[in-house]
């Protein structure tokens, strides 16, 4: 029996590809290679180059590996790229996911973890914010990952499929062992801009906004150390397995950091300054977001290792500078 991780060449897949790996089990991967590298896929039992929605392919890799559980990380995350093109979202996320999911139930595969968002919450009117609170999504990709989440539950209600739904919030580090790492050349997320900026591949960093209502005036985000994260999608698994019931459960540590934080943090790694401008806000970006993770340490047999800032910002940065050598 093995486990199909889609998207496993990817950011996210490639660190979970590897935490299954180390607990023993047998990892298939499939991705289409639009956003991931087949470098980061190390040592699978198989590696599969196409599209969740070629039906004949998820077919034949279901049987002849006998996959027991999938891990679905494939799909598309840029959230204002989803504002301007919300169908290619719809596509990639919401109708390839039912096409995944059906052909899940025909093979027979017994358990499903969906990589899912804290965008489903859209503008929280609280923070933290737990798994009850009303689900706004704000944007396409949000809205988009919602209607999976749906899915996954009327699936589970009359299939012999668990599932879980993993709501991240801001991901980011890198392997401790310089293994793989957030290695997508325009990626938007905060730490990785930031450390570019502080290697010079970038000329500045802009701040959005620093008129929030919080300590500094910048918005406050909760990060997970992508190692962490991975973590937990074995965990889930593992949970699934012992015949746990369906869950949806937000994968944070349950406090945050603010812009200005997060800047120093990687000023203070790099060990110089660099260039920092101000913005006007962005449209739609709350003053704070920030999980309340009780569900997932109360279910789950997961106990983050990497919940230091300063950790994950010196992992982010050592996988920059790895990027940066020759024949990488």
């Amino acid at each position: 029996m093995s486990v199909l991780v889609t998207g496993g060449a990817g950011y996210i897949g490639s660190h979970t590809a590897l935490d299954l790996a180390s607990s023993g089990e047998k990892v298939v991967v499939l991705d289409n290679l639009s956003t991931g590298f087949d470098w980061a896929v190390q040592e699978p039992e198989a590696l599969y180059i196409g599209d969740i929605a070629d039906e004949a392919l998820v077919d034949r890799i279901i049987a002849t590996h006998e996959i027991e559980a999938v891990i679905h990380f494939a799909g598309s995350i840029i959230v204002p790229e989803s504002v301007a093109d919300p169908l290619k979202y719809y596509l990639n996320n919401t109708a390839k996911s039912r096409t995944l999911i059906e052909r899940c139930v025909a093979g027979g595969v017994k358990h499903f973890i969906f990589s899912s968002t804290a965008a489903v919450y859209g503008m929280p009117e609280q923070s933290p914010v737990d798994e009850s609170a009303v689900l706004r999504p704000m944007s396409p990709y949000g809205r988009s990952k919602l209607m999976t989440e749906w899915m996954l539950s009327d699936v589970a209600a009359v299939h012999d499929m668990s599932y879980a739904a993993l709501r991240y919030f801001n991901v980011a580090g890198a392997d401790p062992k310089g293994r793989v790492g957030q290695s997508t050349a325009n990626a938007t997320h905060l730490i990785k801009v930031a450390c570019q900026t502080a290697l010079g591949q970038r000329p500045h960093i802009e701040i959005f906004g620093d008129d929030y209502p919080t300590t500094d005036g910048t918005c406050i985000r909760d990060y997970i150390h992508v190692s962490d994260l991975a973590a937990a999608h074995t965990a889930a698994l593992g949970y699934l397995r012992k015949g746990g019931s369906s869950l949806v459960a937000n994968c944070g540590y349950g406090h945050g950091f603010s812009v200005l934080e997060v800047l120093d943090a990687v000023e203070r790694a790099a060990g110089h300054g660099y260039e920092i401008r101000r913005a006007p806000r962005r449209l739609g970006d709350p003053a704070s977001v920030v999980s309340n993770p009780a569900l997932i340490k109360s279910t789950l047999d997961w106990k983050p290792a990497f919940d230091d800032l300063d950790v994950i910002v010196a992992h982010a940065l050592a996988w920059e500078k790895r990027l940066l050598e020759p024949n990488r």
